[in-house]
């Protein structure tokens, strides 16, 4: 489901705050590369998610949610670069899936969409980086065509373990 669909309908759009703060509390709470320590505050995803609402109302982004039975088990984002020499890249900043849904598919789903979105919009190069223990996650962006540009050994502090930040790109300058 992309942001239109999402709030076009009063009530999952009522809930949306509350159900993602409830996935991605839980997936940080549980260890998950999201790029919070502590799981976030609801004011901080209700925040975040008004940034990103914002940005697709201006075309500077894509939000897509996935749902089970009008529960939301998973969304992700990505958005513009800001600079202006940066304009026509854009970032896939989020990608989460409640546990409880792991190995469904909804990840590759909600990827592909976002990528499907990127290239209708005109985006020539989508980037991410994701922790470097996160297999799954860069097995699955390997699958849909992304290419590793760049590692930074160590970058990632999460109190005394270090992890390597690893850059992923699909250039869709290099498609047909």
């Amino acid at each position: 489901m992309d942001a239109t669909e999402l709030t076009s309908d009063p009530d999952l759009g009522a809930r949306l705050t509350e159900s993602a703060h409830r996935i991605l509390a839980d997936l940080v709470r549980g260890g998950a590369a999201l790029g919070w320590i502590e799981p976030p505050a609801r004011p901080d995803v209700a925040e975040l998610l008004g940034h990103v609402l914002r940005a697709v109302r201006n075309g500077d982004g894509s939000l897509r949610a996935a749902y089970l039975d009008r529960r939301l088990v998973g969304l992700g984002y990505w958005l513009r670069y800001a600079r202006p020499t940066h304009r026509p890249h854009a970032d896939l900043e989020k990608i989460a899936v409640d546990t409880a849904a792991h190995g469904r598919g909804i990840g590759r789903a909600l990827t592909a969409a976002l990528v499907a979105d990127a290239r209708r919009a005109g985006i020539e190069v989508l980037t991410l980086d994701a922790r470097g223990d996160n297999s799954n996650a860069l097995h699955l962006y390997r699958s849909l065509g992304f290419t590793e540009y760049g590692r930074l050994a160590d970058f990632v502090a999460v109190g005394q373990r270090r992890y390597d930040k690893v850059f992923y790109m699909l250039d869709f300058r290099r498609q047909s």
